[in-house]
């Protein structure tokens, strides 16, 4: 069975509503303040659509709230079971100093579809479509990866693109790709659009690799499944973590997770940009409405389009 279609569009709306919210806060320095205005954009809309909602990638848990916590029910409880996977503001540092590349985001599957895993760190890597199953791991070396992808390519290293989240952690790693000659587009924050790129037409982007946020691993391979690409991740887990990941039934700690591990069957996926980004056209605010472009995807729906939708202020 899949996601009603119908739901597409009412997805849409919220992310969109979400990021007017985060929106008012371009420039700013407050970067709770915009998260919250998206956060709470975001509940209004999902509490006005016929279905029972259910977050299970959120913003932290119960003892977080007001945010859109792990395990909050959302909606009128008179549809379909939707379980959602929700980052209201994706970038928020993007849009305290207004930089592109920030967005909201979502993605929604059936009752139980979605992992549902404590809010961590993720081990990534990810890679287009048209590929050979399984090509990359995350247990091969970089150097192995690089070159696996390169000879799938029919290239070679010098002309493959890694996007990385620029980070001390990822020292050795970026290190690696330079001494192969491999092109980095070294991003900030923001991996989410940043692994979409990988199968954005207008992008160069070949692969992407690192440490990043668990929820954006998640909302990333909703995305990558619409499109046929491949992601496989890990958990970074620290004592506490490990209690938390235990409680909520993860037995394997080291378990590697493939896309169909992390979003099973139907899915779709909604990415409204707030700042411009090489996706899509953030927010352009009028004097009486306001102009919101948004990604959507929808699997069983064969659904890839971009939206472009005015809203009444």
């Amino acid at each position: 069975m899949s996601v009603n279609s119908e739901y597409l569009k009412l997805f849409v709306n919220a992310t969109e509503k979400a990021a007017y919210g985060a929106y008012k806060f371009i420039g700013k320095n407050d970067k709770i303040g915009a998260d919250q205005a998206a956060v709470d954009n975001m509940r209004v809309e999902f509490n006005k659509i016929d279905m029972d909602g259910k977050i299970v990638i959120g913003e932290g848990e119960m003892d977080e709230a007001p945010m859109l916590f792990i395990g909050e029910e959302v909606g009128t409880k008179k549809g379909q079971k939707i379980d959602l996977a929700v980052d209201p503001l994706e970038g928020t540092n993007f849009v305290a100093k207004d930089l592109p590349n920030s967005f909201s985001v979502l993605a929604a599957t059936e009752r139980n579809n979605l992992f549902f895993a404590p809010d961590t760190y993720m081990e990534k890597i990810a890679i287009g479509s048209n590929l050979p199953k399984n090509l990359v791991d995350l247990d091969n070396s970089v150097e192995q990866n690089v070159s696996l992808l390169s000879e799938a390519k029919n290239t070679t290293p010098e002309n493959i693109t890694v996007c990385i989240l620029e980070r001390p952690r990822h020292r050795n790693t970026i290190s690696a790709l330079k001494k192969m000659k491999v092109k980095l587009k070294l991003i900030s924050d923001g991996d989410v659009s940043g692994i979409i790129n990988i199968v954005n037409p207008h992008s160069t982007v070949d692969m992407y690799m690192g440490i990043g946020g668990g929820p954006e691993g998640v909302l990333a391979a909703a995305a990558l499944s619409c499109y046929n690409g491949q992601i496989q991740t890990r958990l970074v887990l620290n004592e506490n973590e490990v209690i938390r990941a235990k409680k909520m039934g993860i037995t394997d700690l080291k378990k590697k997770y493939n896309i169909d591990d992390m979003v099973k069957g139907d899915v779709m996926f909604c990415a409204t940009a707030i700042t411009k980004s090489e996706l899509a056209e953030g927010i352009v605010d009028h004097k009486d409405f306001y102009e919101a472009t948004t990604i959507a995807l929808h699997k069983s729906g064969k659904v890839n389009t971009l939206f472009k939708n005015k809203h009444q202020k």
